[in-house]
């Protein structure tokens, strides 16, 4: 890890505004596309975002220095997007139909990109949470297989096992609801 991190952490470990307000905006970006990939709505993305990087600053005397801080802070966002998730099925969402909705008029491309998008999210969704958050890591993040599996406390074997059951099981509900 950078000492410029290091450096980074302990200013806003000091309540540096304008430090935490940098940890912010040099992490933002990649923690928005992990709480929109497990959540696939743009608000509940930013509030999930706005939610993490709040715990993430009350919690960093937690953090363990001798470990990456990205890995760390994805975990949180990972969590908190959980949290949200299993929030969102206990509640049901009845929302009216606008006119709007019937009469879209955007392309079809564009629609099949969002629906394809919105039958992935739910897919992930429905994966075992080791296996999504590998996946997520792997395939989002960029991580090593050995990152992964030292992020995630366990063997390098089965993080790739874990990756792979969740690549066949989207596969496989993908293909069920004829996405793919």
């Amino acid at each position: 890890m950078s000492n410029e991190i290091v450096r980074l952490i302990d200013k806003c470990l000091s309540n540096d505004e304008i430090a935490i307000q940098t940890l912010v905006n040099r992490f933002r970006s990649q923690v928005f596309q992990l709480c929109y990939r497990f959540l696939g709505q743009h608000h509940d993305a930013e509030d999930a975002v706005q939610e993490t990087f709040t715990r993430v600053v009350r919690s960093l005397s937690t953090w363990n220095r001798e470990r990456d801080f990205e890995p760390w802070l994805m975990t949180i966002a990972a969590n908190r997007c959980r949290t949200l998730l299993s929030k969102r099925q206990r509640k049901p969402i009845h929302q009216p139909i606008h006119e709007s909705d019937v009469n879209d008029l955007r392309p079809v491309q564009t629609q099949q990109a969002e629906w394809l998008q919105e039958e992935l999210t739910r897919s992930l969704g429905q994966l075992k949470t080791e296996w999504r958050q590998a996946f997520l890591l792997f395939h989002q993040q960029q991580y090593s297989y050995q990152e992964i599996a030292d992020e995630m406390g366990c063997s390098l074997g089965t993080v790739k096992t874990w990756v792979h059951r969740a690549r066949k099981q989207l596969i496989s509900t993908l293909q069920k609801r004829e996405a793919v």
